[in-house]
């Protein structure tokens, strides 16, 4: 018997795509059909990996950012190697299968990040670049290229059109990140139709531009100009771009080219006449051995892990200090020695009891916990004075030192946030990333990834309500808190001065299964006396800061600059009142029922809960009953403390809504 031809493997991948959107009776089989070719090529014949673990450190990453083809990379799974067996693809789309209708990074092994928002994949692929750039940078040393890995990343039309690709491609770019190589699916056809109506760019002008090397028309269905086109990428000092022609849904008779093969089933007709157009005389999910032995990486990878393993068991016996440091990065674990040396440092802010900002207390704490973790990697979106997210061994990336850690990622909020997943994912670094907080909005869907992925990032936003005055209503967030506390997996964090900025770091950094954001003042918020219970329990995300002799008749419920106005309102009610600060609702949510109870006894119904933002959230935690002082309108241009009393945010009216009640 003769081997399969490319064709023939690269056809075993279409069949796989049509049989299970068929199958399934929804899905995208064009891409699947259109970019085999491509996959066919750079898996059997560049892509490094190992398929028996997928974890291992130094294998190339893989991106598909056109993440509604999903079934082109299941095929690829499957036919590879990895355990993704053909149940699975016929479960595709399917409840609790491992073949989600889009890649999911924690579904299914292989598939590096969660991609399905056009352009995002893209994005995150400009993270795991810079990862192993910095990473090389920093443990390679001559004979020992540990780290020595790339990124391929297929791409679409969609992606290209969406905002994010040009502030990801413009960094990539600036960085030189050579290991990077896109594979740009050019097939003209979008669910609209054909794109030369709405999609008129110079695609390759604009990727030179950024500093990208560009290899044109590349023909996406011959494997002879796919790999010429690779060879080249891969002696390039900077990324590239592969634009190939396709032809979306190859090989179907009747809708290839067309935007009908792009998000729906073929068709029980048009499969057939697909599979004799094609010659692939196999039943549905057929994949003859030959094919499998001709896909299957599993050896290969065995072989390229074992010899990464005895390179680095050498690297270690000449830099031992460097090997454990590396190895317990990659693992993801926090030194031995941060948790005692962290409390240290919340104890100490405790005592100092300074009066600053919570924007400049995040700043302190950076300087702290910074040098404890040198796989801390900050930026800001061009806003690092105000956001005060630099400290003092800051070193941009742009400046090759080994010790790089800092990423000046320019007014790009949603790529500098899909970039900070991108690099949280690739192992080794711990990302945050930094911005005003009503530009959030810019980058929430990225966030929104951080949470589902899920990626361990720390999204740090200032500038956190009408308090930071003059720039008025279009720089003062209102409901950009609430619309963050609404994201699953998501920690919201509000601290109300130094000592719960402090721990609310710690808890980010400590937190491995999703992202954490941090959203803080621009003013000074006046320092809480705390005893040291009240300091441990600021991690429980809610907890009683002042108490009342015996039940309270009323509760103030609080966070951040607005705290201080709970506890003087609370003043006036002597021992009767209680306040307590909330800095964190989704934390406060994951503690059990009775302390919950004790913090908020239900039977205590008059509550008043004080945030200078949208009311509508806390009406969760005061009831109907209850009263929320915040706002239900835009802010205004003027200073902070003009602003605080002419929307009634003060202690005054706190004091009078709950007399009112």
């Amino acid at each position: 018997m003769t081997a399969p031809t490319r064709r023939q493997l690269a056809n075993a991948i279409r069949f796989l795509a049509i049989d299970a959107v068929q199958a399934a009776n929804s899905g995208h089989p064009g891409m699947p059909m259109g970019m085999a070719d491509i996959a066919e090529v750079l898996w059997n014949d560049y892509h490094r990996h190992s398929p028996s673990n997928p974890h291992w450190a130094n294998r190339d990453r893989f991106m598909l950012s056109n993440g509604h083809g999903s079934m082109l990379q299941y095929a690829l799974l499957h036919l590879s190697g990895y355990d993704l067996p053909i149940e699975e693809l016929k479960k595709f789309r399917q409840l609790h299968s491992k073949t989600a209708g889009h890649p999911e990074r924690n579904e299914t092994p292989g598939v590096e990040t969660t991609t399905g928002p056009l352009g995002q994949g893209l994005a995150n692929a400009v993270g795991f670049a810079l990862a192993e750039k910095l990473l090389a940078q920093k443990f390679n040393r001559p004979g020992f290229d540990l780290i020595d890995h790339r990124t391929w990343v297929f791409l679409g039309d969609g992606c290209m059109m969406e905002g994010i690709s040009h502030e990801a491609a413009s960094l990539a770019g600036t960085w030189k990140l050579d290991k990077l190589v896109a594979f740009y699916d050019d097939n003209g056809i979008s669910i609209d139709g054909e794109v030369h109506d709405w999609f008129t760019d110079d695609t390759p002008a604009r990727f030179e531009a950024y500093g990208w090397q560009v290899i044109r028309k590349v023909d996406g269905h011959d494997p002879v100009e796919i790999k010429k086109a690779i060879d080249t990428a891969l002696k390039s000092d900077k990324p590239t771009l592969i634009c190939c022609k396709t032809v979306i849904g190859f090989g179907s008779p009747n809708k290839q080219g067309k935007e009908e093969s792009h998000g729906a089933a073929l068709g029980k007709d048009e499969v057939e006449l697909t599979r004799k157009n094609l010659h692939w005389d196999f039943a549905p999910f057929e994949i003859p051995q030959d094919y499998y032995a001709a896909w299957n990486k599993v050896e290969q990878g065995k072989k390229l892990e074992a010899e990464w393993n005895a390179l680095f068991e050498k690297y270690a016996a000449q830099f031992p200090s460097e090997a454990q440091e590396l190895d317990r990065r990659l693992q993801g674990e926090l030194p031995k020695d941060f948790i005692a040396k962290a409390d240290e440092y919340i104890t100490k802010v405790a005592l100092d009891g300074a009066t600053i900002a919570s924007r400049k207390a995040s700043q302190n704490a950076i300087e702290a916990f910074a040098p404890l973790l040198p796989e801390v990697i900050g930026g800001s979106a061009d806003l690092a004075p105000s956001n005060l997210t630099m400290w003092k061994a800051s070193k941009s990336v742009t400046e090759a030192d080994v010790n790089a850690n800092y990423v000046h990622y320019g007014v790009r909020e949603f790529g500098m946030s899909a970039i900070a997943n991108g690099l949280a994912l690739h192992g080794g670094f711990l990302p945050f990333d930094a911005t005003f907080l009503v530009f959030s909005d810019y980058a929430r869907n990225a966030v929104r990834m951080s949470a589902l992925i899920p990626a361990h990032v720390i999204h740090v936003y200032t500038h956190d309500s009408i308090g930071l005055g003059e720039d008025g209503p279009t720089h003062q967030p209102v409901e950009h808190i609430a619309s963050l506390r609404l994201i699953p997996n998501h920690d919201v964090w509000r601290p109300g001065d130094a000592v719960e900025t402090a721990v609310a770091w710690k808890q980010a950094i400590l937190r491995k299964d999703g992202p954490s954001s941090l959203i803080l003042s621009r003013q000074n918020l006046p320092h809480q006396p705390r005893d040291e219970g009240q300091v441990l329990d600021i991690a429980r995300g809610g907890y009683v800061l002042k108490d009342s002799v015996g039940t309270p008749e009323v509760i103030f419920i609080s966070t951040g600059s607005e705290l201080a106005l709970a506890v003087k309102a609370a003043e006036a009610f002597g021992d009767k009142a209680r306040v307590v600060s909330m800095p964190s609702t989704d934390v406060f949510e994951r503690q059990d029922a009775a302390y919950k109870e004790r913090v908020l006894p239900k039977a205590v119904r008059k509550r008043v809960a004080i945030e200078a933002a949208s009311r509508d959230f806390w009406f969760k935690y005061v009831g109907l009953d209850g009263a929320v002082i915040g706002m239900d309108t835009f802010g205004a241009s003027a200073p902070a403390d003009k602003l605080y009393a002419y929307f009634g945010i003060t202690a005054d009216k706190a004091i009078e809504a709950a007399k009112a009640l």
